[in-house]
C-alpha cells in the first residue's frame, strides 16, 4: 500500500524555515492531510529530487519553477502560491551625487546587482532594462554572486548592492521591493543618499509544484488544506506571518512570462 504522507521539499533559506515547515505540518495533519518535509541546501538539487520523485511537491523559486515546467515540457502541476507571490518587482536605486535622472543615464556608470541566479536582484532587472533600450554593454555590472543556489531568497546578495551603493563602489543597483521595503522600514536607507530611479514591471514569485504523476488524492488533499488556512485563525496566522503571506492563492501562469523570455534572451535556463 502506497505511503499517504504527502512529502513536500522546501529550501532551507533561513533557520525559519524549520519552524515554519513543523507549524505547517502539525496543520496539515489536523486537517486530516498527513504531510512531512524534507530541507535542502540549494533549488537545483530541490529540483532534481522532484524530477526523480523522491518528493512528492516542492516549494520552487520562481527560477525553479519556470525550469520544472520545462524539463517537464509544460506537464508540471502548479497547485498553489502566496498572495505575495504575486506582482512582485525590483527597484533600480541610485546614488542622488550619480546624477542619474532616467533609464539611458546608467550607460557609462556602475549597476551592483545580485547573485546570478536572483529573479529579482539580477534576471529580470537586466531584462526589463534592456526591453527599456538601455544598453546593457555600456553598463558596468558589480555582481555579488551570494548564496548561490537559493535563487535569491536569502536577500543576502541585495544587501551587498545596497553595501556596495552606500559606500560607492557602485553608483546604482538592483533590489527587490521586498528588501527594499524592510531596509526602509529598519532605518537602514539614507534617503539623502539613496533613491529609487525606477520600478520595474511586475512578476510572480515562488510556487507549489508536482509532477503530473502525483496521486490526485495527494494532490486534492494538499490544496485543500492549503487553502483552508485563514488569517482570522489565530493559529493560522502564525504560521502565515512567519511565511509572510495573509492567504494562499491558486497558481496563475502569466507572472512568469517576462522570466521565461530573460532565461532565453540571457541563456540560463
Amino acid at each position: 500500500m502506497s505511503d499517504p504522507t504527502i512529502l513536500i521539499g522546501a529550501v532551507a533559506y533561513d533557520p525559519k524555515v524549520v519552524s515554519i515547515w513543523e507549524g505547517i505540518r502539525d496543520y496539515f495533519r489536523a486537517q486530516g492531510a498527513p504531510m512531512d518535509f524534507a530541507l535542502f541546501s540549494n533549488s537545483e538539487r530541490q529540483v532534481e529530487s522532484l524530477l526523480r520523485g523522491h518528493i512528492d511537491i516542492a516549494r520552487n523559486t520562481p527560477l525553479a519553477h519556470v525550469r520544472v515546467e520545462k524539463r517537464t515540457e509544460g506537464k508540471s502541476l502548479s497547485l498553489g502560491m502566496r498572495d505575495s507571490d504575486r506582482d512582485f518587482h525590483s527597484k533600480i536605486i541610485v546614488r542622488k551625487d550619480a546624477g542619474i535622472r532616467a533609464l539611458k543615464g546608467l550607460e557609462g556608470k556602475s549597476l551592483a546587482v545580485g547573485s546570478r541566479d536572483s529573479t529579482q536582484a539580477r534576471i529580470l532587472p537586466l531584462h526589463f532594462l534592456a526591453k527599456e533600450g538601455v544598453d546593457l554593454g555600456k553598463v558596468k555590472l558589480v555582481p555579488f554572486d551570494t548564496d548561490l543556489g537559493k535563487h535569491g531568497d536569502t536577500g543576502t546578495s541585495e544587501l551587498d548592492v545596497l553595501s556596495a551603493l552606500r559606500d560607492g563602489r557602485a553608483q546604482a543597483g538592483a533590489v527587490g521591493d521586498l528588501i527594499w521595503v524592510i531596509e526602509q522600514g529598519a532605518g537602514r536607507i539614507d534617503a539623502s543618499q539613496l533613491e529609487v530611479l525606477w520600478t520595474t514591471p511586475g512578476f510572480d514569485h515562488c510556487m507549489f509544484d508536482a509532477l503530473p504523476t502525483l496521486a490526485p488524492e495527494k494532490a486534492e488533499g494538499f490544496k485543500r488544506a492549503l487553502f483552508a488556512m485563514s488569517w482570522d485563525d489565530p493559529a493560522h496566522r502564525r504560521i502565515l506571518e512567519l511565511e509572510g503571506l495573509r492567504q494562499w492563492m491558486p497558481p496563475r501562469d502569466e507572472g512568469y512570462v517576462s522570466l521565461r523570455q530573460a532565461l532565453d534572451t540571457q541563456g540560463l535556463w
